[in-house]
């Protein structure tokens, strides 16, 4: 039999509300060694986001992993920390407050808007938890994913399922999949590269780089490799360049295995080696900067290119609060939660009437 957490008593007299909320991957609470720890290993414990035998797999993490990494990662996450914490949650924060303020200037103001993490805090069964303290029966799940993929998507739904077991009352769910050819989101980013050159000039490439994912989720059918690809010609189109100009790589490879090539840093190598002067780099399956993309793409990947003989690297940051994407997601959100924008919320008066009926019935409240 399932345990049931706590929750609030119904209330035959309540208002139900509709929510959304926003998750996105997670970040440590502080760039420290001791932060890291629990946090790569919930990462890493994850059986979608590493698919080896947990026989094999556990002595790896817990005996080497965790004893080694975290330090390594500390340093890196202090490198992008910023004085309101790490980028990513200050940007998912952002972008909640600024999509319930265009929902409620869209005349949606009775929407409950929030967030959560994968990994990390606030976690998505506590937030959850919150949602339905305050009366949410209709809930919008968005994993802050362009490209689907069963490591990030697919796992933020297995978490909601995970915490929602634990619900009697359960509420009604709805997902988005995925967002990786929604107009409003190619617009967004065609705007940010055409401001970035309007102010710096064009680069002799523009690398569109995606994070990583090891060869055999494309082999086992993981739709996440053509959907890059398909951003990528959207964006080369929308710029109206020639496709040759634009190149679509993969970042962020961990282990010995094959991962969805090309692989971005060797890629900026060759093209250093090869006398391309300038490049652009860009991460389009980020919405929020993070550590992916402040240090290895911004940092890291910058030294790598100018070391091999490049002349000029220029990053273009993610869409963190640009209004173009936050009226994107703003569009994408009202399509998804499509007939319950239309229910209207009880009044008053038959909220009163629906609590005489159900005491007159037996009920409590």
């Amino acid at each position: 039999m399932p345990r049931y957490r706590p929750e609030p008593i119904h209330r035959h007299d309540s208002t139900p509300r509709t929510g959304v909320l926003l998750v996105n991957l997670g970040t440590p609470a502080a760039p420290t060694a001791a932060a890291l720890r629990p946090y790569l290993k919930q990462f890493l414990s994850d059986p979608r986001v590493v698919e080896i035998p947990r026989l094999v797999w556990w002595p790896i993490l817990n005996g080497i992993i965790l004893n080694t990494r975290p330090k390594a990662s500390a340093q890196k996450y202090a490198s992008i920390w910023t004085d309101e914490g790490s980028p990513l949650l200050v940007h998912t924060v952002r972008q909640t407050k600024l999509l319930a303020g265009y929902l409620a200037k869209d005349g949606y103001d009775g929407l409950d808007i929030d967030y959560a993490m994968r990994y990390g805090a606030p976690a998505i069964g506590d937030t959850l938890d919150a949602m339905r303290a305050r009366g949410c029966t209709r809930i919008l799940v968005v994993p802050m994913y362009p490209q689907y993929s069963a490591s990030t998507t697919a796992t933020v739904v297995d978490e909601v399922g995970r915490s929602l077991a634990r619900w009697r009352n359960q509420p009604e769910m709805r997902f988005v999949r995925n967002f990786h050819d929604d107009p409003g989101y190619i617009d967004a980013l065609v705007k940010s590269v055409r401001e970035h050159w309007a102010a710096n000039g064009e680069p002799e490439r523009l690398l569109l780089s995606f994070h990583g994912v090891p060869r055999r989720s494309l082999d086992l059918g993981d739709p996440y490799h053509c959907e890059c690809h398909k951003t990528g010609r959207l964006v080369a189109e929308g710029l109206g360049v020639a496709r040759e100009r634009v190149l679509v790589t993969f970042q962020s490879r961990f282990g010995k295995a094959e991962w969805l090539k090309p692989y971005t840093q060797p890629t900026l190598e060759q093209l250093a080696a090869e006398g391309v002067r300038r490049v652009d780099v860009m991460c389009p399956g980020f919405v929020a900067d993070c550590l992916e993309t402040l240090e290895e793409i911004a940092l890291e990947c910058k030294e790598a290119f100018l070391e091999k003989g490049g002349q000029a690297f220029h990053y273009i940051p993610c869409l963190n609060e640009r209004d173009a994407w936050i009226k994107a997601l703003a569009a994408l959100v009202r399509k998804h939660l499509g007939n319950w924008l239309e229910i209207a919320a009880p009044d008053a008066a038959a909220r009163s009437a629906a609590l005489e009926r159900a005491r007159t019935l037996g009920a409590g409240q």
